[in-house]
């Protein structure tokens, strides 16, 4: 069971929906496939093998979940969707309004095929010493190279006493928490405030940017949370290619533990400091915004408050599983909250 103190009043759904930040837990996540452990880490209690044991190297035996890797991608992309996230609404617990503490649940699955920091705009034919293109592509297809994390579980709850009665619920640890273990390769959940800095319309936009942050090595975390929402987003907010085609855009911001053995603390996740989440009507509304000048030179003075050597961005298809809210508005509280967390924990999906 997760047990976090938070400091500061309890919110009410209502007015979480209003103006005030929502907690969320971001949960990075890979799917369970056969890469060796050379290649992509994998939790230590993640990925069972055909008996229900945890398995070793994900390359010398098949797992519980697919056992033809060629099957693999496709099949855990639809099982996360149609069986997984049937399953987890299941087995929320109800309150007595008839409601589920958890708000909101996008699953954000990564799509390879838009544009991300490992392959950015603008996309360039390989061609041979005279600029012409290669009579054929054998020998000339560009290495492909896959980010970390396949894609987010986005859990949002007014506050964390309804993150810990969620996790808490008898049903989420009898069947969610050991689906996890079978499904997933490696979980990553980094417990964050929400600020919304372009609310959304409709609450319905399905393309997204997802940009992992690493503050500067010389900044605080509070200082580069400060800075971020403070000097960046007002300048985000200013540039016309922003009020064309940007959708939403939130920052999270990371308030999770940072030492080993407290509850949801991960050896990634303490050192990301930031998540944001814009979101675009098209994959077009998205490409064009990242080829923006404007967009361009801000996104290059964000460099004073990031690390660059650890920025990490991907495309990214979301489909909304829960939504209890009934609209949204730019948060008014600013202040980072930290959390204080007394016992050990698991975070599902």
């Amino acid at each position: 069971m997760i047990d976090i103190i938070q400091e500061g009043a309890a919110l009410t759904s209502d007015s979480a929906a209003e103006s005030q930040p929502l907690t969320v837990l971001c949960t990075l996540l890979s799917r369970a496939d056969n890469t060796p452990l050379s290649q992509r880490r994998k939790g230590p209690l993640q990925m069972l093998d055909l008996y229900g044991e945890v398995l070793g190297d994900p390359a010398n035996t098949a797992n519980a979940f697919e056992v033809q890797p060629n099957l693999n991608f496709e099949k855990w992309t639809e099982y996360w969707r149609k069986t997984h996230g049937p399953r987890f609404t299941h087995a929320l617990p109800t309150q007595a309004d008839g409601h589920h503490p958890l708000l909101r649940y996008d699953q954000i699955h990564r799509l390879s095929a838009g544009p991300s920091n490992l392959r950015p705009l603008p996309y360039l034919p390989p061609l041979d010493e005279d600029g012409r293109l290669f009579d054929t592509v054998i020998g000339h297809v560009p290495p492909y190279q896959r980010s970390e994390w396949d894609g987010i579980a986005y859990l949002g709850f007014a506050n964390t006493d309804a993150l810990q009665v969620t996790f808490g619920h008898e049903e989420i640890t009898r069947a969610i928490l050991p689906e996890d273990q079978v499904i997933f390769r490696e979980l990553c959940p980094i417990l964050c405030r929400q600020h919304i800095v372009i609310p959304s319309a409709t609450s319905r936009e399905s393309i997204l940017l997802i940009s992992l942050v690493r503050r500067d090595p010389a900044l605080s975390r509070d200082q580069f949370q400060q800075r971020w929402l403070e000097e960046y987003a007002p300048r985000l907010l200013a540039q016309p290619a922003a009020h064309r085609l940007v959708r939403r855009y939130v920052q999270l911001h990371n308030i999770g533990p940072i030492v080993a053995g407290q509850p949801l603390y991960h050896e990634v996740g303490k050192d990301i400091d930031g998540v944001a989440i814009t979101a675009f009507g098209s994959i077009t509304d998205l490409e064009e915004f990242l080829v923006d000048p404007a967009i361009a030179a801000l996104t290059q003075s964000q460099l004073q408050l990031i690390d660059p050597q650890h920025h990490e961005y991907w495309t990214a298809l979301a489909f909304q599983v829960v939504n209890q809210l009934t609209g949204e508005t730019r948060t008014t509280s600013h202040a980072p909250v930290q959390q204080d967390v007394t016992e050990p924990a698991e975070a599902a999906t």
